[in-house]
């Protein structure tokens, strides 16, 4: 299979507040906005999409109508701190996991948009020793 694209949809019954969420705090653009359906684009690198749709619309089997559940994005970012500093310092997102290091090579923090996405913004570290083996590079 030859992927043209790739990206998740999250739906929610707050379509509105969470493109809001990802076009404020992460410079993702409208590219699409039905309502009940949002594409979004990386402002400057359209190859990072994230669409928003309403969980409630038909385009959804029946049986699958609910809102989104246990999803955990990562952004990878060079500095977590500066991020932080903006994210939860400057625009007061609330932090649902404290900005820490971990021995498994990355130092994060996570906030959770309007519909209860978890969002792991991420700076790779060294991993400790322990960790180091696992990985397959």
């Amino acid at each position: 299979m030859k992927l043209s694209s790739f990206y998740p949809v999250i739906c929610t019954s707050r379509v509105t507040e969470t493109r809001d969420f990802y076009t404020r705090h992460f410079d993702f653009e409208i590219v699409f906005d039905a309502g009940w359906y949002v594409s979004l684009r990386r402002s400057g690198d359209p190859s990072y999409e994230l669409a928003v749709l309403d969980a409630g619309h038909p385009t959804l089997p029946e049986a699958y109508r609910q809102p989104v559940a246990g999803l955990l994005l990562n952004f990878e970012v060079e500095d977590v701190d500066a991020e932080h500093r903006k994210l939860v310092d400057g625009a007061g997102l609330a932090e649902v996991l404290p900005l820490r290091t971990e021995e498994f090579g990355q130092r994060h923090f996570i906030v959770a948009d309007p519909s209860g996405v978890l969002v792991d913004i991420i700076t790779e570290v060294p991993p400790s020793g322990e960790f180091a083996q696992y990985f397959q590079q």
